[in-house]
């Protein structure tokens, strides 16, 4: 089960509070204005600052 459209129009980077997106194998929410990746595991998104990823 993927994320919702709907969830993903009201999610938010927590740094930021700039728009996300879903990474090409929808496993990640992408801030471009951070340059982070935000995991998604068990579709959950983990939205902790100390567990986003650096954007490779």
């Amino acid at each position: 089960m993927a994320l919702s459209p709907e969830l993903l129009d009201i999610l938010a980077c927590p740094k930021c509070k700039g728009d996300l997106h879903l990474t090409a194998p929808q496993d990640g929410l992408v801030c471009e204005a951070c340059k982070l990746v935000y995991p998604i595991k068990d579709d959950i998104p983990i939205m902790l600052i100390d567990e986003a990823k650096p954007l490779a």
